[in-house]
């Protein structure tokens, strides 16, 4: 079966969508005074748009199609794991925000140097900074191979359209910018997965009755053997754990979401942001997983439709090719755009925010506000170059597997960042050297887990951060360091 072209109205649509998001960067540039305006929007940011960035920050384009495609092969057990986003927030909201709040931080990773030294805080921004260069690279590169079989476009061609957009409007409007272009993202997404599941539903013999009954039928929710105890599966219990600490690493010790505490007026806007999150997160996915229920049941009942030896990871951007109608099926592929450019956004802005504070005001610790504004837009542009490039290179050397190899990478960084907050908040006793010896033994550990082992991907960020949290707490038995000052209230005392 010929898959057919994408048409010129898909084409119009798609490209009208990109000059809107451009023009919202346009918009916001005249507000980008200094450089509190460009990373934290000089506090303006209503807490429900903030929620919406946080979602749509969280949600890149490979969640977009790889959940259905999920859901059509597989069964809907890593939902389970969606939800441990909602599970870390009364963590979140007692102990962290209070903390960045109250230290007025542009970077997060200025607690660590207060807390620790400026080691830590350089290794954790670092880690950051080179982790989301690489996100940015392969959500690119992987949204361009997604879309390759659907749309007559050369894969550099995507790749340079979502970067350099992305950098054209995170450079103008900032984090404003990125934010208002998330909240408009966000929608798009949320809408575009209850579209999908309407059309779908109205083309099957029994409609949503009939999706949910063969679902069900051939054990496509959640079976019984997904529950028990595994160290090399990912079963429910593994994914709670394992989703668990990323969710913690994500609104605890990651920059493009904690960044977002900080752009609203006050701590209830603050935690507004996370309500308005976790309302999403508890509804959202629901639609991706039964996108996926709602195919397999439409392609069972027309199996003729689907070309020989389909790779049926691209299922959701096919049927919207080949079975929506135009203009439709422009606004879904817009919105798998939006997915990528609400997430490559803002990994840039939050680049450019540790940068310039953990580096460049470092170094100059007498740069005013306009030199940081304008050190954090050329920092911008540079990260978006790099991302470009390593994209083009994945796409011209055809890489495979990167996905998993990228989920290990952020066992291996976020696992030790999330053990510095954990102990830097909640043991006192813990200092900079102890902190240090957490760090490199977390790394090792990581890595033996990694190179010697089955044991799934899941459990690196667990064991990175328990391994800092324990080694940190112990190590000060056994070496001196400079202790906590009284009178800087820094921690939760744990008694």
């Amino acid at each position: 079966m010929q898959i057919q072209a994408f048409g010129t109205l898909n084409y119009i649509v798609v490209f009208i969508y990109l000059m809107a998001i451009l023009c919202v960067g346009v918009y916001f540039s005249r507000r980008q005074k200094s450089a509190d305006d460009y990373f934290k929007a000089g506090g303006r940011i209503p807490g429900w748009a903030a929620g919406i960035s946080v979602f749509a920050t969280t949600l890149s384009s490979i969640t977009f199609m790889s959940i259905p495609a999920k859901a059509y092969t597989g069964d809907w057990t890593f939902l389970i794991g969606q939800y441990m986003a909602i599970a870390v927030l009364p963590l979140v909201f007692w102990f962290y925000i209070p903390f960045f709040r109250k230290l007025k931080l542009t970077s997060v990773y200025e607690y660590l140097e207060i807390r620790f030294d400026v080691k830590m805080r350089l290794f954790a921004s670092f880690s950051f900074m080179f982790f989301h260069i690489g996100r940015i690279a392969i959500i690119t590169y992987l949204t361009a191979l997604a879309l390759i079989p659907f749309v007559d476009i050369n894969p550099l061609v995507i790749v340079f359209v979502i970067s350099v957009l992305c950098i054209v409007y995170t450079f103008l409007g900032g984090i404003e910018g990125v934010i208002w272009t998330d909240v408009i993202q966000g929608i798009m997404l949320s809408l575009a997965a209850v579209l999908i599941f309407v059309v779908v539903c109205f083309n099957i013999d029994g409609g949503v009755v009939e999706v949910f009954n063969m679902s069900a039928k051939a054990d496509k929710f959640f079976p019984r053997d997904q529950f028990t105890w595994s160290w090399t599966d990912s079963t429910v219990p593994v994914l709670m754990i394992g989703f668990f600490f990323a969710a913690l690493q994500q609104f605890t010790a990651s920059q493009d979401v904690v960044q977002r505490y900080m752009v609203t007026k006050n701590l209830a806007e603050t935690k507004k942001t996370l309500i308005m999150n976790a309302k999403l997160v508890a509804v959202v996915p629901i639609f991706f997983f039964a996108v996926g229920s709602a195919l397999f049941t439409y392609y069972s009942q027309n199996s003729t439709l689907l070309p020989d030896n389909f790779n049926t990871g691209g299922i959701l951007p096919f049927y919207v090719i080949s079975q929506m109608p135009a203009g439709i099926a422009g606004l879904i592929i817009a919105a798998i755009f939006a997915a990528s450019q609400s997430s490559i956004a803002s990994s840039l802005n939050s680049i450019s925010a540790c940068f310039t504070c953990d580096v460049y005001c470092k170094i100059n610790k007498q740069a005013s506000s306009q030199q940081q504004l304008k050190i954090g837009r050329t920092v911008t542009i540079c990260a978006g170059l790099l991302s470009v490039f390593a994209s083009s290179y994945l796409v011209l050397a055809n890489e495979s597997e990167i996905w998993d190899a990228f989920n290990s990478l952020l066992g291996l960084m976020g696992g030790p960042m999330t053990g510095l907050f954990l102990l830097g908040i909640f043991f006192r006793n813990a200092n900079a050297r102890s902190a240090l010896i957490g760090v490199i033994a977390s790394v090792v550990c990581v890595l033996v887990v990694k190179e010697y082992t089955d044991l799934n991907f899941f459990f690196y960020g667990v064991i990175g951060s328990l391994v800092v949290v324990i080694v940190g707490v112990i190590a000060p038995f056994f070496c001196k360091g400079i202790p906590l000052s009284d009178d800087v209230a820094l921690t939760v005392t744990i008694k």
